[in-house]
C-alpha cells in the first residue's frame, strides 16, 4: 500500500509517497523522480508493482511541485544546483546510504547530475525519457511557461497539467487521475509561480553538457527504458549511449511516448525489476 509522508530538511518540507513491502527482498530502496509539470502521483502504479515484488519505493515531489513546499524564489533559487543540493539533503535525511535511482522527464535530469556527483550512493540508475543531450530543447508547450506575461497566466491554469501530460503521453488520462494531478494548482498559486521560475532557471543546455560529460566517466549499471514514440525526445542519444558504453543498456517501449509510466506501468515495472534483480558480472 502506498503511504503519504512529510519530512522537513533544511527548512524545506518534502512530500513523498512510499511503499514498504511486508516481505522485503533486501535490495536497496528505489527512488522514483518525476519531471514537469507533474508530481509523484505519476509513479503510483509502478510503485504498487514494485512493492508486490518486495522493493521499497519512494517517490518525492520536487520542491515547488505537488505537495512539497513552494518557497519564494528569494528563499529557494529553483536552479539545477539548488535542486541537486536539496535532493542530496533529502537522501541523507532519509538515511539511505545506497539507492536505485529511477528518473523521468524534464527537471528529472537534476537527479542524474546528483547520481554523477554522488556515485557512491547509487546501486543502479534507470532513465526513462529524460533529456540527455545539449541539442535538446524544451517543447513549445513548456517554453510558454517562461515567456513574460504569457507564463504568468499559463502557469496559473490547472488545465496545463491535462494539456502537457496528455500531449506527452499521447493518450487520454482518466478525469479522476487528472483531478489529483491538478490539486496543487487548485490549492495555491505558489505552484504556478514555482513552475514559471523553474522553467526560466532550468538552463537546459548547460545541464545537458554536464550530463554528457558525466556519462563519459560513468561506470555504474544503467538502464535506458525509452518510450520510442516520444514527441519531444529522440531515441538517437540513448541508442548511442547504449552502443558505446558497456555499463549502459537500452530497452525500447515501441508504443510508449514521453511519460511511459502513465500508460505502460506493467511493462515499465517488469523491466525495472528484471534489471535490478540481475547480478552484476
Amino acid at each position: 500500500m502506498i503511504t503519504e509522508q512529510l519530512i522537513t530538511v533544511s527548512s524545506l518540507e518534502w512530500f513523498y509517497r512510499e511503499v514498504a513491502p511486508t516481505n522485503s527482498n533486501n535490495k536497496p530502496p528505489i527512488i522514483l523522480v518525476h519531471g514537469l509539470p507533474g508530481h509523484s502521483y505519476t509513479w503510483r502504479r509502478v510503485m504498487d508493482n514494485l512493492g508486490d515484488q518486495g522493493f521499497r519505493a519512494i517517490a518525492p515531489d520536487w520542491i515547488g511541485s505537488g505537495f512539497s513546499a513552494k518557497p519564494d524564489k528569494r528563499d529557494f533559487a529553483y536552479t539545477s544546483a539548488a535542486y541537486e543540493k536539496a535532493f542530496a539533503q533529502l537522501i541523507e535525511a532519509l538515511e539511505l546510504p545506497k539507492i536505485c535511482l529511477v528518473v523521468q522527464g524534464f527537471l528529472a535530469s537534476v537527479a542524474i547530475q546528483y547520481a554523477f556527483n554522488h556515485a557512491d550512493t547509487i546501486d543502479r540508475l534507470i532513465i526513462l525519457n529524460t533529456p540527455l543531450s545539449p541539442e535538446v530543447k524544451l517543447p513549445w508547450l513548456m517554453q510558454q511557461w517562461a515567456i513574460p506575461f504569457m507564463g504568468d497566466m499559463v502557469t496559473q491554469d490547472p488545465l496545463l497539467v491535462d494539456r502537457t501530460l496528455e500531449k506527452g503521453s499521447g493518450f487520454v488520462i482518466e478525469e479522476k487521475e487528472l483531478d489529483i494531478f491538478r490539486q496543487p494548482y487548485l490549492k495555491s498559486s505558489a505552484v504556478g509561480r514555482a513552475l514559471l521560475t523553474t522553467t526560466k532557471n532550468l538552463k537546459l543546455s548547460q545541464t545537458m553538457k554536464d550530463i554528457q560529460t558525466g556519462f563519459s566517466g560513468w561506470k555504474i549499471p544503467t538502464l535506458l527504458l525509452w518510450g520510442m514514440a516520444d514527441p519531444w525526445l529522440s531515441a538517437d542519444i540513448p541508442e548511442q549511449l547504449a552502443t558505446s558504453a558497456a555499463n549502459v543498456e537500452m530497452v525500447k517501449l515501441d508504443e510508449a511516448k514521453h511519460y511511459p509510466q502513465e500508460h505502460w506501468p506493467k511493462e515499465v515495472s517488469e523491466e525495472i525489476v528484471t534489471f535490478l534483480r540481475r547480478q552484476v558480472v
